[in-house]
């Protein structure tokens, strides 16, 4: 199955980074954010890759022009009037990635209408490409086909970060408390299938993808909750970029499956 991610935005709240190059290309521990989600992907033997850009898309396709090369030990020979290029080691990943300019200011329903060619009449995951997970691919798979519905997102729990207080009537604080597991709340974490005729529910280039084609798969009932357990987390400031950092650095980075497990089989 082909892997749909979403790559054009601007990234304004992490924009420390992102004037310098789009958000999915900012790098936790020294390889870029869009590349840690690829490899989840691949870990589960998906490998081929179609990646909305837009702002600055430039730099994403030079970044994997020269991908090959920057994980190869190579050997220049320039002797004699030479021009010649030995490549020893290659450990550049088994992928094919097609990128796709979908515009500056297009919306996310608008970027996955603009590739509608690429994926043809065929089932595809899609999600973004600033948030890794540790969720089992082929299990969100499974569940897919088990409901038979267009669409299914991955959701997960996240919990406030304050207090919470019940105010009565005259504003006055009646009770505060820790919060607790009741009042987490479910969020779409992306990590996405749909099926083709999704696209049908998408307009242009302005429709936004989370708003009028989701809500008619609701309305419709053809859109399912598969939900993740386990780690999922946003990069969307420096604060949580620096904490993907530092998972990484401590070994302790759950969605890292492809240097410690090995996947089951569908």
């Amino acid at each position: 199955m082909k892997v749909v991610l979403l790559a054009g935005g601007f990234g304004t709240r992490i924009s420390e980074e992102s004037k310098f190059k789009p958000k999915p290309m900012i790098e936790i521990g020294g390889m870029p954010i869009i590349w840690h989600i690829m490899k989840e992907f691949s870990f589960y033997g998906h490998k081929e890759f179609i990646i909305c850009a837009g702002y600055r898309q430039e730099y994403i396709k030079q970044w994997f022009a020269n991908y090959f090369l920057n994980n190869s030990d190579v050997t220049f020979d320039y002797r004699d009037g030479r021009n010649e290029m030995t490549v020893h080691e290659n450990r550049c990943e088994s992928w094919k990635v097609t990128i796709v300019d979908t515009g500056y200011n297009t919306m996310t329903g608008g970027r996955i209408k603009r590739i509608q060619g690429y994926v043809g009449d065929e089932r595809f995951f899609m999600t973004y490409g600033d948030g890794v997970c540790d969720v089992d691919i082929n299990k969100l798979l499974e569940f897919h086909k088990s409901h038979g519905k267009s669409a299914t997102l991955t959701s997960v729990k996240i919990s406030q970060e304050k207090g919470v207080l019940n105010i009565g009537g005259n504003n006055a604080v009646k009770s505060f408390r820790e919060k607790n597991m009741l009042d987490m709340a479910s969020i779409n974490a992306g990590y996405m299938i749909l099926e083709p005729e999704v696209f049908k529910y998408i307009d242009g280039d302005d429709t936004i993808f989370e708003k009028e084609p989701l809500e008619k798969l609701v309305a419709e009932g053809e859109l399912m909750s598969y939900t993740h357990k386990g780690f999922w987390q946003c990069m969307d400031n420096i604060r949580e970029k620096e904490m993907l950092d530092e998972l990484l650095a401590a070994g302790k980075a759950p969605w890292k499956k492809w240097e410690r497990e090995i996947p089951k089989k569908l």
